[in-house]
């Protein structure tokens, strides 16, 4: 019995021990997001709301500290392969948040989720990993690729759009965006446009829509390429024939340089900032103190990134040791998100809703995106059937 008591108290001293050693341990997190050239306003967004969700939880997660490295990827797949590598040999980051583009998380994907490090995408949602190719250490906070896409060709379709030009940039998000409009949209398609992606110049494609006048067009151009489209549309004198269908083309991270140049266009979104609900409003404030600009999707994507984290890390009590326990409080997702209604659907890409939102000049004089009307509700993309949890 006295062996067993003197057992019993080791057990005891070496879990006081270890515990306070696991919480002065800090909580590593890699983010790796574009940050140089015509797309790096959506890096920064991404990169600004996870630096503010980490000081709204005072700097930890779970009770540990967290230390945040933060490299670019230069939008370069083969670079980024090597930057996340640094990430996880040098760096032995717990948790790696990014990127922006899929192309960029088809290269990185395999070499994290095969170190069994947790990979959070703020933003990139492909097709790839949202089917028969998932995997219990990826995790997304923004949608499947087609969703949002997905609302456009249900609006064209609902307004009695009868033609409408595509344009669309060529790598994996581009043909996801295609797929996506298709999916409702069963009107002509008068010419599906390719462009290469970091494409600046559009006045022969703007000369095919002024030729063919289709009831609209459908774009998704993200980062400089939007704000070089939507300016090239203006000046020629489409913005007012034609209307614009857009998905990441006119939104926070484009709109201080598109400016007048995007009033009216219409999006589609997981959110907005005038979202009407408390934790949605301070972020907003929050966001706008702390960076002197309007959040859009990267943003709060980010932000709700951070959170589910920090859901994970408080319900395993700091310990990241157990895999399996950490991906089944990831899956849970148990936070309040920005966006309001939010949960994790068996492939780990959410169950959410969507909108139609307009580009509108706020009395201060910024400019915003803003919901029109409500289009999917609580809807999860439809490859997580061929999913099989624990992949």
């Amino acid at each position: 019995m006295k062996q067993y008591l003197k057992l019993t108290g080791l057990a005891v001293l070496l879990s006081v021990a270890i515990y306070p050693a696991l919480a002065q341990e800090k909580v590593k997190i890699g983010v790796i997001v574009t940050l140089s050239g015509p797309a790096a306003a959506l890096g920064q967004q991404v990169r600004d709301g996870f630096t503010l969700a980490v000081k709204d939880l005072g700097g930890k997660m779970g009770g540990r500290d967290v230390e945040l490295v933060v490299v670019d990827d230069e939008l370069k797949p083969d670079g980024a392969v090597t930057k996340v590598k640094g990430l996880l040999e040098r760096d032995k980051v717990d948790f790696v948040v990014g990127p922006i583009f899929s192309n960029i998380l088809q290269a990185i994907h395999k070499p994290v989720v095969d170190t069994k490090t947790f990979l959070i995408s703020p933003n990139a949602g492909p097709s790839s990993y949202a089917g028969k190719n998932c995997s219990p250490f990826f995790y997304v906070t923004s949608y499947q690729n087609d969703q949002v896409h997905e609302i456009l060709g249900k609006v064209a379709q609902d307004r009695g759009y009868k033609r409408v030009y595509l344009l669309v940039p060529n790598y994996q998000a581009g043909r996801d965006s295609v797929a996506g409009f298709k999916l409702d949209y069963k009107g002509e398609i008068v010419e599906e446009t390719y462009m290469p992606l970091g494409s600046l110049d559009f006045q022969v494609e703007l000369s095919k829509i002024a030729s063919l006048k289709p009831d609209a067009v459908f774009t998704f151009m993200p980062g400089g390429m939007g704000v070089s489209l939507v300016k090239q549309y203006r000046q020629a004198g489409l913005a007012d024939q034609i209307p614009v269908l857009s998905a990441f083309t006119v939104d926070e991270s484009t709109l201080p340089a598109q400016q007048d140049a995007a009033i009216g266009m219409f999006g589609g979104s997981n959110w907005a900032p005038n979202l009407d609900n408390p934790q949605n409003k301070k972020f907003v404030a929050g966001y706008e103190a702390a960076y002197n600009s309007v959040p859009g999707t990267y943003a709060f994507q980010a932000y709700d990134a951070a959170m589910l984290i920090d859901s994970a890390i408080k319900a395993v009590k700091g310990d990241l040791t157990n895999k399996d326990a950490v991906a089944a409080a990831l899956k849970k997702a148990d936070f309040t998100s920005l966006r309001g209604g939010f949960k994790l659907n068996t492939n780990g890409y959410p169950i959410q809703d969507f909108y139609l939102t307009k580009v509108a000049k706020r009395p201060d004089g910024k400019f915003q995106t803003e919901i029109v009307e409500k289009v999917f509700e609580n809807y999860g993309d439809r490859y997580a059937k061929e999913c099989t949890p624990g992949n």
